[in-house]
């Protein structure tokens, strides 16, 4: 039998010639019958390539739903299960670390067993995780379910950016990243915005009760229309159809890679922070994100609930300013991103990965001036106005672009690892928006809110742009 390999985003193809079939036909190329396979994703209808990209996205963003949509809850969890405001945000803060270490153990799995059925057992998993929640009576109990549910909920986190790059040609890329980053981004501001109704009208245990149904759901759109997205094949030639096709066949989990998993295998995305066009842009994400997105939503409810005395509904309501500047601003970020390559390639005749990065710079604009409007209209305002939430979706606006924006740039930079990098970016993100709780409360309390709006805006600049113009200096010089 010939020997099996897997072929994705993360195995370069190598345009080899495989053996003539007969003396009467030319010499049959891999690229030639990967371009004819159906099998290929690459080769799917358009409908079933964006299909499966929303679903990874929508996956990604239930993610970040159900660890910040628990937030409006806060108060009634701390109530019943005898715990301290700071204790029951813990339930959060806990689900955004894992959400950047668990896709360290998925990812290794997915190349041996295939996304889809780890994407299968990730909602499955997260449907159980979630009814045990509703049905919890201890802070201890609820705890541990929210562990649960972090690492059977976090594989599309890491490994969304490899479905992706293997289902779309490099001119759609920023795109269709842009619908993954804006989907993983709206589940942060999203979840507190609709789980405050939910928290004020039907109680707290109800959140996880969505959540569950929510997942469920998920499972039963795969078990319909998902499909595996790593393209397999025996040796030299296309898999042939058999057990594993078919609508029952894709259900059945099975080894796709003959090779046993090893311990680097788990590190492996890590070691990508060696190379300047991952480790920068994933700092620069990393500090803009905490900062436009994370440090927005985490004060929100106790600026909002302290001094203007708003209930959990009114403080989802705040959100709806970081949703929409989220969703303009992927208007720009991604397609207009393509289009700037397509202009470039026609005024150049090529480009180079750097030349994306031109875009970000209008992010970062918007950033700091969404944040520095945020902070001194809520500081000096004495009655609830409307200017607080138009700086906080001003920098919402341009956390989009950079995100968006620095993501496609470092895949494009590493394409045929583009899973890795999608880890290691994962990685660093979710570890800094870990930590900031943690001193946001304390920065705030003893800078006030301009003054720490205006320390944010500062390191933004030392720690994201300058960097950025320096590597996208170097960048555009070699040609990468």
């Amino acid at each position: 039998m010939a020997h099996e390999k897997t072929v994705s985003s993360d195995t370069p193809i190598h345009l080899e010639s495989v053996p003539i079939t007969s003396q009467n036909q030319p010499p049959i190329t891999q690229a030639s019958w990967e371009a004819d396979d159906q099998n290929n994703p690459r080769n799917w209808p358009v409908w079933k390539k964006n299909a499966q990209i929303l679903m990874v996205a929508f996956h990604s963003m239930a993610a970040t739903f159900m660890a910040a949509g628990i937030i409006p809850a806060y108060e009634a969890m701390a109530k019943d299960y005898g715990v301290t405001l700071p204790e029951a945000s813990y339930l959060t803060s806990v689900q955004i670390l894992l959400l950047g270490l668990v896709p360290f153990f998925w990812k290794p799995i997915t190349s041996i067993y295939g996304r889809y059925p780890v994407f299968l057992l990730s909602v499955l998993g997260s449907t159980v995780c979630n009814i045990g929640g509703a049905c919890c009576t201890s802070y201890a109990a609820q705890m541990a379910t929210r562990i649960l549910a972090a690492v059977f909920i976090s594989p599309p986190i890491g490994i969304g950016s490899g479905v992706i790059t293997d289902l779309c040609e490099p001119e759609q890329r920023a795109r269709k990243l842009g619908w993954w980053t804006l989907m993983l981004t709206l589940g942060t501001p999203g979840g507190p915005f609709i789980m405050g109704f939910v928290s004020k009208h039907l109680g707290y245990e109800w959140i996880y009760w969505l959540f569950a149904i929510m997942n469920f759901g998920q499972f039963l759109v795969y078990v319909m229309i998902g499909e595996e997205t790593m393209y397999i094949t025996d040796g030299d030639r296309p898999r042939a159809k058999g057990a594993a096709q078919g609508f029952w066949g894709k259900l059945v989990p099975r080894r796709m890679n003959p090779r046993p998993l090893k311990a680097h295998d788990f590190i492996a995305p890590l070691l990508f922070s060696k190379y300047p066009a991952v480790i920068i842009p994933a700092i620069a994400h990393s500090v803009v994100f905490s900062y436009a997105n994370i440090a927005l939503i985490v004060e929100m409810p106790i600026v909002f609930g302290e001094e203007f005395h708003f209930d959990a509904q009114q403080i989802g309501l705040q959100f709806i300013a970081i949703i929409i500047g989220c969703v303009l601003g992927e208007q720009l970020s991604g397609p207009v991103s393509d289009y700037f390559l397509q202009w470039v390639d026609g005024k150049k005749g090529s480009h180079c990965p750097a030349d994306r990065l031109w875009l970000s710079y209008i992010g970062f604009g918007t950033v700091v001036a969404g944040l520095l409007v945020w902070g001194f209209q809520l500081e000096k305002a004495v009655e609830w106005n409307v200017t607080p939430c138009i700086g906080a979706a001003v920098a919402s606006f341009g956390n989009q672009i950079i995100t968006t924006t620095l993501i496609a740039f470092a895949v494009d930079s590493h394409r045929d690892h583009s899973t890795d990098i999608g880890v290691c970016i994962n990685f660093y993100r979710h570890v800094w928006g870990f930590i900031g709780p943690f001193y946001f409360p304390h920065m705030f309390e003893h800078l006030g809110i301009s003054g720490a709006a205006g320390v944010m805006c500062g390191i933004i600049a030392g720690a994201a742009l300058v960097p950025i113009i320096a590597i996208q200096v170097v960048g555009s010089r070699s040609g990468h």
